[in-house]
């Protein structure tokens, strides 16, 4: 990167996208082959399972009305109860298979997208294949993360349910019940988006420094303080946008009209297309809030042994070690 570590804290709204932005097009010959190796298969089977799963289930939920109007203990019956048994295990089988492949590439995607940029960031030429390299040696520490922040979503979710079912219990829905109900809403809202900037951040401390999984979380929680407002104002933005691409696929794809099979390709090539492009800028725009949050705790990386870090050493991938390299106080 051109800017200086020191500047870094000073960059808003807009300088975050910018510096984005001027990574992703600088060095467009790297992005465009982690695009096409990872991020448009991440793409593509994230559309696909959309569209599968509506197939499966629309006719999962058509047997069901089925069977609940067929008498029971006959022929009928029975055969419709088969089909419907096997449909619900191919279900979940494509369901697994899915959220395991959705897994292993965004690992991926975002272990070859931070080294990237911290070899950039370090000056260092980065090739693809030395990219691709790190790859295996790294994925393995934000699965244990992703796994962690898993833990922790699963924990806020069950901690809300417990709420709402109490408010339902002693309050219900009077008018100070959902005046009530409107701020627990709101607070969720707010305590998951939290969740989610924690989880985005570690996966980045995961890859460049020592610390995962509950480790990481706590070092990421760390790092956003100070930054939590413009961190907000990107990622919630972002987010929007993928639940707006999403919903205009099952809109015009999934239960678009059968005689407009042109279109509906066209929308759906189209809906690919934006849905990659916002995935590799998603992984940049985490990357540098992650300089930019380290800058602004006056944490200084040192260019030399964190590209010493960067190197493959015996084929090994050597993480940074924060008690040897990592944070140099500096003033500003």
């Amino acid at each position: 990167m051109d800017r200086e570590q020191g500047e870094m804290q000073f960059l808003g709204l807009f300088g975050i996208y910018k510096e984005s932005y001027r990574v992703i097009f600088s060095w467009r010959k790297i992005f465009s082959q982690i695009t096409l190796a990872l991020i448009l298969p991440l793409s593509f089977v994230f559309l696909l399972h959309i569209q599968v799963s509506d197939v499966l289930f629309s006719k999962i939920v058509h047997n069901k009305i089925e069977l609940d109007e067929t008498r029971p203990e006959t022929d009928r019956y029975n055969k419709i109860s088969d089909v419907l048994s096997k449909e619900w295990a191919v279900y979940l089988i494509i369901k697994t298979f899915y959220f395991t492949v959705l897994l292993v590439f965004s690992l991926l995607s975002t272990s070859a997208i931070v080294y990237t940029i911290a070899c950039i960031y370090t000056g260092r030429e980065v090739a693809f294949g030395k990219a691709m390299s790190v790859v295996p040696r790294v994925w393995r520490r934000l699965m244990v993360t992703f796994l962690c922040v898993f833990m922790a979503i699963f924990v806020y979710i069950v901690v809300t349910v417990l709420i709402l079912f109490t408010w339902a219990l002693l309050i219900g829905s009077t008018n100070l019940g959902l005046v009530i109900l409107a701020v627990l809403g709101i607070a969720y809202l707010v305590g998951f988006v939290y969740i989610t900037l924690v989880w985005q951040l570690a996966g980045v401390v995961s890859v460049l420094e020592e610390d995962y999984g509950v480790k990481a979380m706590i070092k990421s929680k760390c790092l956003i303080k100070g930054k939590m407002g413009v961190s907000m104002l990107i990622f919630v933005p972002l987010n929007i946008s993928g639940y707006l691409i999403q919903f205009a696929f099952e809109r015009l794809v999934v239960h678009g009209r059968s005689t407009e099979t042109v279109g509906r390709f066209g929308y759906g090539a189209l809906c690919f297309l934006l849905l990659s492009m916002l995935m590799l800028l998603g992984h940049v725009v985490q990357t540098v809030i992650y300089f930019v949050c380290k800058s602004y705790h006056h944490e200084s990386i040192d260019k030399s042994a964190l590209s010493d870090h960067l190197e493959v050493y015996h084929g090994e991938y050597v993480r940074l070690k924060s008690k040897d390299v990592l944070l140099e106080q500096f003033d500003v």
